[in-house]
């Protein structure tokens, strides 16, 4: 099966959580793309009376010009539940986000949450985290000394650049350092020394978060639940 239809899936089936009166975080990427427009029908057919926070200014857009109600994170008192994608999630429940730069709002939004939903195709169930590279949010000043000092530690780390040539901005306005790490063993270890390096905004581990991840697979959707 296509990722695309994988991904669908596990988006449309996401907004089945979704109820009436909620503060609903909205996250970031090509799988919350199907599930905005989703969500959005579900709000038109069934008049649902929502309050959405986005992690990024893209879903915000997206989310706005479909007729759902966007507050600012800073203009709620809670938020009930989020759906968001990953970029890897294993057995123990342990991810990777970051993929689309977002990680630094998307840790906010999710650390707000009561709940936390993430929706994926198969693929990127993993046993173990690290193929895909590890995102880390910095600030510009100083980038390159925290850079050299990732790579002292053998964390192989690469400026995300544009197509020409161009560091990519987070929606902060800060740079991303890729870990190529091809596997975590020690998560917890990893994320508390990143996040002790001066100039290090945020990483893109996301530990012990989520409660549920809804997966797109061949042969239907499967919904797994954390302990």
């Amino acid at each position: 099966m296509d990722k695309n239809a994988m991904k669908k899936m596990a988006a449309e089936r996401s907004v089945d959580f979704v109820e009436d009166n909620m503060i609903l975080g909205l996250g970031t990427g090509s799988t919350v793309v199907y599930m905005v427009e989703a969500l959005a029908k579900r709000v038109q057919a069934e008049h649902l009376n929502l309050t959405c926070v986005c992690t990024s200014i893209r879903t915000e857009e997206q989310a706005k010009s479909l007729g759902i109600p966007v507050k600012a994170l800073n203009d709620v008192d809670h938020i009930d539940l989020t759906i968001d994608g990953a970029d890897e999630v294993d057995a123990n429940f342990q991810g990777i986000k970051g993929g689309g730069a977002a990680h630094l709002f998307e840790k906010l939004v999710a650390t707000t949450s009561t709940r936390n939903i993430w929706i994926v195709d198969q693929e990127k169930v993993v046993d173990t985290i690290g193929r895909f590279p590890l995102p880390v949010e910095v600030i510009p000043f100083g980038s390159q000394q925290v850079f050299n000092k990732m790579a002292k530690e053998g964390l192989n780390p690469e400026f995300r650049m544009t197509a020409d040539g161009q560091h990519v901005l987070t929606d902060s306005k800060n740079y991303v350092i890729d870990l190529h790490l091809n596997q975590v063993q020690h998560p917890h270890l990893l994320a508390s020394w990143l996040s002790e390096q001066v100039g290090v905004v945020e990483h893109g581990l996301f530990l012990d978060i989520v409660d549920q991840v809804v997966v797109g697979a061949p042969d239907g959707v499967k919904i797994l639940t954390a302990k």
